[in-house]
């Protein structure tokens, strides 16, 4: 069956979002020990973009295929993984991009909704906490365990302004729930 990407966020309620993030189903890769290792020869740029053997890779399917297949590992570095085999990647940031931003409702009643740069659909909460670097005002959300994507500007833009509009002290977002202080945290 053709990929087919998830409808415009703004035309989805939070709920409906929700239910499209839950219903993708990704690999366990935690749970894989492949005893085959190597390098693949691929780099995530820090603007999003896969390259193999220094040439982008430009079908989204395939960036999409591996981007399912990738995890951080205990040394902090990056692996693409399979039951059978596990091969280095580089990151020169995060290795998803939050390109798109939904908000529903207000104050703690608040929620987020995030698509990446591979069609993933993630909802900012306990389980996908948005952070705030101190090297650098950039944040961040938490796509799986290990992995993040940073937010583009405009997404940042947008949030900035919702928390603005909310007006907190100290400054920061509520989604599903939780409160994100837009200060870094030492």
């Amino acid at each position: 069956m053709p990929y087919t990407p998830p409808p415009e966020l703004a035309s989805l309620s939070i709920a409906e979002i929700a239910e499209l993030a839950e219903a993708q189903k990704l690999p366990p890769v935690d749970q894989w020990d492949p005893q085959e290792g190597g390098d693949s020869e691929m780099r995530i740029a820090a603007d999003g973009t896969w390259y193999h053997e220094g040439d982008p890779i430009k079908r989204p399917a395939m960036v999409r295929a591996f981007s399912s297949i990738l995890r951080r590992e205990a040394d902090d570095s990056y692996a693409l993984v399979t039951p059978y085999q596990k091969l280095s990647i580089i990151v020169d940031d995060a290795p998803f991009i939050a390109v798109e931003l939904e908000s529903e409702g207000d104050g703690a009643e608040r929620t987020l909704a995030f698509r990446l740069n591979t069609d993933h659909l993630v909802i900012a909460g306990a389980d996908h906490p948005l952070r705030f670097g101190a090297d650098k005002p950039q944040p961040y959300l938490q796509v799986r365990p290990g992995l993040e994507a940073v937010l583009a500007r405009p997404v940042y833009y947008q949030l900035a302004e919702l928390a603005l509009e909310e007006d907190a002290d100290p400054l920061g977002i509520w989604s599903a729930g939780v409160f994100f202080p837009m200060a870094a945290h030492s």
